[in-house]
């Protein structure tokens, strides 16, 4: 924990913020008046969303596939590329 009055804060803010972004210091106190007032602490990183239709038009396929029969078989290990020769 690093403390430091609303002076030394406002002149220094910027470096206070980047020193809690990189973990260098896990707080840092703005006190006014020698009384804490504020705590400055990282805020906790959403994970990024995956995106949607990264390989869209990528892969091609020569066959379309028979909804039962084919989806059935590709559930229970027969290669897509078996499916595709006995269509």
């Amino acid at each position: 924990m690093t403390a430091y009055n609303m002076l030394e804060a406002k002149n220094q803010l910027s470096k206070l913020v980047e020193a809690v972004e990189s973990g260098s210091v896990e707080e840092v106190i703005i006190a006014r008046n020698g009384k804490p007032a504020v705590r400055v602490v990282t805020i906790a990183v959403k994970s990024p969303r995956i995106r949607l239709g990264l390989a869209k038009n990528r892969y091609r396929f020569d066959a379309e596939i028979d909804a039962d029969d084919d989806i059935v078989a590709i559930m229970f290990g027969q290669r897509y590329s078996d499916i595709v020769l006995r269509a």
